[in-house]
């Protein structure tokens, strides 16, 4: 119990309420301790009958069963592995701009799933940090079932081909990218490539409920001018984003990732 209770307080503190949430209620559920028809998300019973609780019910409970218990696994570990990550890097210090992240992906994940009638959202959410990870790390190189190698930025593509072959599915992975393009859009790529201002900002009472701690970066999708070397910090004033680009490209912004897995996407193991 020692060795568990030290890796279970080494998870980062937002990541680890999801991951505990995540794993936690799934397996009451499968427990009969409650009914999962509770838990799903329902257009009608969250407008109609006024039951709140459904987006965020929908967003920690997963169906439990032989058949779909690998899978829920396998999103579990996806969720430790890559939130974990970017709670740790990219998002070292600003647990009020992570946690935004999460905010709004949560939020644009409840609107498509209402629209496209999907009732859980571990999926989608899963995806969506999976994808924002790849896109920090697009470059480093990943290795799939069977040795196959890509680059990172492939990987959610990936996981939606092997969901469609496998299971039959798909939609949840596509929409989950679709989120999480979305976020990393507004936050980061308008402002480094497109030379705009920064779309997306985290809201301020956030910053009071969560303050930087020093060593993170300072200014929710900016690239902090006091690190980049004067080369880089030249190009970007001249309006192309260019040594905002080489600055997010150029470090080293996660660990590389060993992915495999018996079924269902693909399971992953730090190298």
């Amino acid at each position: 119990m020692g060795d568990f209770g030290e890796w279970y307080r080494s998870i980062p503190l937002i990541t680890r309420y999801w991951f505990t949430g995540s794993t936690v209620i799934p397996l009451l559920g499968r427990l009969g301790l409650f009914h999962p028809y509770l838990m799903l998300l329902s257009w009608e019973l969250f407008f109609y009958k006024l039951q709140l609780w459904r987006p965020l019910s929908a967003l920690f409970y997963y169906p439990v069963s032989p058949q779909t218990g690998f899978h829920w696994m396998l999103m579990c570990y996806f969720l430790y592995n890559y939130s974990k990550d970017l709670e740790t890097s990219q998002f070292d210090g600003r647990p009020a701009d992570f946690l935004f992240m999460l905010i709004f992906n949560w939020i644009c994940c409840t609107i498509v799933c209402f629209v496209a009638e999907i009732y859980f959202l571990l999926e989608p959410m899963v995806l969506s940090v999976l994808y924002v990870w790849c896109q920090f790390n697009k470059d480093r190189t990943v290795q799939f079932w069977f040795g196959m190698q890509f680059k990172a930025i492939y990987l959610p593509w990936i996981l939606v081909a092997f969901s469609m072959v496998l299971r039959g599915g798909g939609i949840n992975e596509l929409v989950g990218i679709l989120v999480g393009h979305t976020y990393y859009f507004l936050a980061f790529q308008y402002a480094l490539d497109y030379g705009g201002s920064v779309l997306l900002r985290t809201p301020q009472f956030l910053y009071d409920l969560l303050p930087s701690r020093q060593g993170g970066f300072s200014g929710f999708g900016q690239v902090p001018t006091g690190r980049r070397p004067a080369a880089e910090q030249q190009g970007a004033a001249g309006g192309g984003g260019g040594g905002a680009r080489a600055f997010f490209q150029g470090h080293n912004w996660g660990r590389g990732q060993t992915l495999g897995a018996a079924g269902g996407g693909g399971n992953a193991h730090q190298d």
